[in-house]
């Protein structure tokens, strides 16, 4: 009896999901969005401030000019990421992403785990946005919003992971993309293409304004003529300053700033042709991402010194440094569209996650109920926008960033070892079942 009952709790952990080609056909949701929509959505949710902070503390910091190289490895290891997450997108076009992988190869249970990894690392993610959006806006006003903030709104809490006051600039403004998004996944598709293609306009203003001030020297600068103080000094100048070892440390923190492609995968349900669209959208937005960045760092480690980079805001210093202050203002405006872009992207797909645990009974249906006008997960996305809110207006930055690290890592690695499974294991996905190994 214990063995039978045993054996019934193991079978209920470890059932998968069955697709069949009706399942995968059908959706309550507006089958609105083209490949165009889908790599608007994925180089916003990744293109956002990394591009303008992460070349500059890399190269002073950890790799020096071999910050092209970092993110050429990183760049490498996210492609074959981002071909695990094309592969399913194209085989199970369900929302859902990573849970839906993993409740049909792996089972229940896994995908449970899952799926609320992805729950929190969506919500902390698009905290961490709302509160570096904050904070960007605030540093171009000379910290007026802060010292508001404190007198008005203090949190008298000595913690090292909460914010001395409660954002309520963070809070808002996640709230209200919140309720953009529950208006229509196409209105808010086409807000997020035009904060996008403002970021790359401004990315690519940097790479070809700043090639008229590019310097081959700056590549070869020797050890003796180094004058810094950084705590990591300068190391030993050329090219890698550091060593080879900082060129691939560097790579690893490289990585971090190809984070949120992956949202495209969970547009299946809403995609006109997810077969097609999700996989190219998925390699072209991977493409624009090291393409912006290998630009933008090999231009900035050009025109001034690695050593003499500005670890939180390098590109307007350099243009600023090298007598371009109206260059420094156009970067500066890039910031805030990239900020805004990337706050679309990482909330965008936590709904469609909460839509599809919903829709499979692990957690409350409600949460799924899909507004007959609108078509989207009404309810889903106002929570969401709520949770997402509250996390941005009462925990500081650097915490946010740290706790969404590893749900990335686990969300990545699952997907990899269920595109394993779904090759050399046989599943009812599709109109047959079929060996995908051969």
């Amino acid at each position: 009896m214990v063995v039978s009952t045993g054996w019934s709790w193991w079978h209920a952990l470890g059932r998968r999901k069955v697709l069949d080609s009706l399942a995968l056909g059908s959706s309550e949701l507006a089958r609105v969005l083209s490949t165009f929509d889908l790599t608007a959505l994925g180089v916003g949710s990744t293109l956002g401030v990394g591009v303008y902070v992460l070349a500059g503390n890399v190269s002073k910091n950890i790799a020096g000019p071999a910050v092209v190289v970092s993110f050429l490895i990183a760049a490498v290891a996210s492609l074959f990421a981002g071909l695990c997450y094309a592969e399913f997108g194209a085989r199970v076009p369900r929302a859902g992403s990573a849970y839906i992988y993993s409740y049909v190869c792996v089972g229940e249970f896994v995908a449970f785990i899952i799926g609320w990894n992805l729950i929190l690392e969506y919500v902390i993610g698009s905290a961490s946005v709302a509160r570096g959006l904050s904070k960007y806006l605030d540093s171009l006003l000379n910290e007026t919003m802060e010292q508001t903030f404190l007198e008005t709104m203090p949190m008298a809490t000595d913690s090292f992971a909460l914010s001395p006051y409660f954002d309520i600039f963070a809070f808002g403004i996640s709230f209200i993309l919140a309720v953009a998004l529950s208006l229509g996944v196409k209105e808010s598709s086409l807000v997020n293409s035009l904060f996008t293609i403002v970021n790359i306009a401004v990315v690519l203003f940097v790479i070809l304004a700043g090639s008229f001030k590019a310097d081959s020297k700056n590549w070869a600068i020797k050890k003796e003529d180094i004058i810094t103080d950084s705590p990591q000094g300068g190391g030993e100048g050329g090219f890698f300053p550091f060593g080879v070892s900082g060129a691939i440390k560097g790579a690893a923190t490289c990585f971090y700033g190809f984070v949120g492609f992956d949202c495209v995968a969970t547009t299946g349900e809403e995609v006109r042709n997810p077969q097609k669209a999700i996989p190219i959208a998925i390699i072209l937005s991977l493409t624009i991402i090291f393409l912006s960045y290998f630009g933008v760092s090999t231009v900035l480690t050009l025109m001034w010194p690695y050593y003499l980079q500005d670890s939180d805001a390098p590109i307007p210093k350099v243009f600023l440094e090298t007598g371009w202050p109206v260059a420094q203002w156009i970067v500066t405006i890039g910031g805030i569209f990239g900020l805004c872009a990337s706050l679309f992207g990482a909330m965008f797909p936590l709904p469609r996650i909460i839509y599809a645990m919903a829709m499979d009974g692990l957690i409350f249906q409600f949460l799924g109920k899909v507004h007959h006008y609108f078509k989207t997960p009404f309810y889903g996305t106002l929570i969401a926008g709520l949770l997402t809110g509250l996390m941005a207006a009462i925990f500081d930055l650097d915490q946010l960033v740290n706790m969404m690290s590893i749900g990335t890592l686990l969300a990545y690695t699952i997907v990899a070892a269920c595109v394993l499974l779904l090759r050399y294991t046989v599943y009812i996905i599709g109109p047959v079942c079929c060996f995908l190994g051969t």
